[in-house]
């Protein structure tokens, strides 16, 4: 351990046995003190980001069924529903009316929507608003690809030329195959989900990373997780973020879990700040963990406070609702003892 800690304070690579003896011996002093250098080496100024955006869910429809989702609707249930594109401009309006730079676009894997639908919806939304999209994660463009019997890649060259600008890190779950087999069989693997995100660097799109955590994976799948994300990142350089949440299991096949505690959840943090040392920023999680959490994930590696989440329908599913205006987010900041700043997607400073 000791040798563990000299590497990470000398701003050296852990191996993956150092990573996961750190993980099984450090105590959450040791995690929080090491990931708490990291951030200062890597963020000097005593700054914190966040962005006003909306999460905008165009469907609960979704034919992948995962076990750990209390959001979506099976396509033969009668409540399932689809935005017109009129309710969505509703959304982005309000959103621009509060400032917002952006509209997180996310929705189930509709079984009967074709690839044109999307970027019907995409052009309208840059012909009414020219907002800034960050939409469709991977399981969803794998789930595109195969209706249209087109390659990854091909999708993406026409999302992006539709009107995508970003791709968010949902679905990524945990990137290890034998909890996505037993968890969520129906959607993308781990190796579709890394095949995504690469192609979309390669296009220039930026995209973040995502790990929900604390269901029935191992502390070595999140490792492996971890490690994947390290990897491509070092290949690509195409993430901005990595924003690590627990599972929320209330209304869920895994309704019968013990919920992360905030112990957990911090510990799991700084973890991810010390392993993903290519990764820039690490966002915390006051959706699921409330505000007060939220300003102590500051002091254990966070130095973004994610989004304003205008609108937010998964978490909620689930029982969890916590809300945060922008104004509640800078005085949150600022009592921290940082400084709020507003940002875009690629973290650059919006002017007030």
């Amino acid at each position: 351990m000791e040798t563990i800690r000299a590497k990470v304070l000398d701003g050296a690579r852990l191996s993956a046995g150092e990573a996961l003896l750190l993980a099984e011996k450090g105590d959450l002093y040791d995690l929080g003190f090491l990931a708490d250098t990291i951030r200062k080496r890597l963020h000097p100024e005593p700054v914190v980001t966040y962005v006003v955006d909306r999460n905008i869910n165009y469907t609960d429809i979704c034919i992948s069924a995962c076990k750990f989702c209390a959001f979506y609707k099976a396509p033969e249930n009668a409540g399932g529903t689809v935005l017109s594109f009129e309710e969505l401009g509703e959304k982005i309006l309000e959103t621009l009316e509060l400032g917002g730079t952006q509209i997180l676009l996310q929705g189930g894997l509709h079984p009967d929507k074709p690839l044109e639908f999307y970027e019907e919806m995409l052009r309208y939304i840059k012909e009414t608003s020219g907002i800034h999209v960050h939409g469709f994660s991977p399981p969803e463009i794998c789930h595109f690809a195969a209706l249209a019997g087109l390659t990854v890649r091909e999708v993406l060259v026409r999302l992006q030329k539709a009107g995508l600008d970003s791709i968010p890190g949902g679905g990524a779950e945990i990137l290890a195959d034998r909890v996505r087999t037993a968890a969520a069989p129906r959607k993308c693997s781990a190796d579709q989900w890394i095949d995504v995100m690469a192609e979309a660097h390669g296009l220039g799109m930026r995209t973040t990373a995502t790990m929900m955590f604390g269901h029935i994976e191992t502390l070595a799948e999140r490792l492996e997780h971890l490690l994947r994300l390290r990897e491509l990142q070092d290949r690509t350089g195409g993430f901005t973020a990595f924003i690590p949440w627990p599972f929320q299991p209330a209304n869920t096949a895994y309704a019968d879990l013990p919920k992360a505690s905030a112990f957990t959840y911090l510990k799991m943090l700084a973890w991810s700040r010390i392993v993903l040392d290519n990764f820039p920023n690490i966002q915390a999680s006051w959706v699921t963990q409330g505000p007060k959490i939220a300003q102590i994930s500051l002091f254990f590696g966070a130095n973004d406070f994610g989004s304003t989440m205008i609108e937010e329908n998964v978490v909620a599913a689930a029982g969890v609702s916590f809300r945060l205006s922008e104004s509640e987010i800078r005085s949150l900041v600022k009592s921290a003892g940082f400084e709020p700043r507003q940002r875009t997607m690629d973290y650059t400073f919006v002017d007030r």
